[in-house]
């Protein structure tokens, strides 16, 4: 893969994992990195559980989850019944949050395949303004990292999106398609599997429709069910090294 480009710290940009016992290097905080302070990747959410999954079991090929409420909200045991997929999704965090914590819950926990899905809380704004470019360089990290420690990536598309009820002055439909136009680029170029759900669930005006999600932004039961199918084709395709 290509090396990282802008926007990342410098002390975070391809930083190394540690392991549990070194939690400390993993990353650096926030406010060690840009002075704002060490809870913004909202670390303690998932440490415990972490800690307490241990290593994959011999012949188990472990699948994390990462993202933000989208993905926090997925019942993986319901779309996924006997797979034991793990769930790393936090809401409302943004790519920047989520690389903060990358190593923590997902390098440390070793699983074959992490599947990534976030973005749209940039596009809104939740923690500050940040261009397109910013936010294809921490998913780029993010991705570089895994390969690094040898984890097949799935890189999901945005979810379509024509507003945010949070955020009602944001025009989001641009953008969304011009970073979603990046990630199949990118997966492309760089042996990544590429996730398709937006094509899956965009309706005539770009968002979601009432039938897969009562807010136009998170999915309901029937939205999920639409996802399943395509993350577990997905998965099949990283663990089976066919791509794109």
């Amino acid at each position: 893969m290509k090396p990282s480009k802008l926007l990342l710290p410098a002390a975070l940009l391809a930083a190394p994992c540690a392991t549990h016992a070194d939690p400390g290097s993993c990353a650096p905080t926030r406010k060690s990195a840009l002075g704002i302070g060490a809870e913004f990747p909202n670390l303690a959410k998932y440490r415990d559980a972490d800690m307490a999954l241990g290593a994959p079991k011999k012949g188990e090929k472990r699948v994390v989850f990462f993202g933000d409420s989208i993905t926090e909200y997925w019942k993986l045991d319901e779309s996924f019944p006997g797979k034991g997929y793990v769930n790393r999704g936090i809401s409302g965090q943004t790519t920047e949050q989520m690389r903060f914590r990358f190593c923590q819950d997902v390098i440390n926990l070793k699983p074959a395949v992490v599947v990534i899905l976030a973005g749209t809380n940039d596009i809104a704004g939740n923690t500050g303004p940040i261009p397109d470019e910013g936010i294809e360089a921490y998913l780029r990290d993010m991705a570089e990292l895994s390969s690094k420690y040898g984890i097949k990536v799935v890189l999901a598309s945005i979810l379509p999106a024509a507003r945010y009820p949070w955020k009602p002055d944001v025009q989001p439909v641009d953008r969304i398609l011009a970073i979603n136009a990046w990630i199949k680029d990118y997966a492309a170029k760089n042996g990544l599997v590429h996730l398709d759900y937006y094509s899956a669930m965009v309706d005539h005006k770009h968002g979601l429709p009432p039938a897969l999600a009562g807010d136009g932004v998170h999915p309901n039961k029937a939205g999920y069910a639409i996802m399943a199918p395509l993350a577990s084709e997905a998965i099949g395709r990283a663990l089976s090294d066919r791509r794109p």
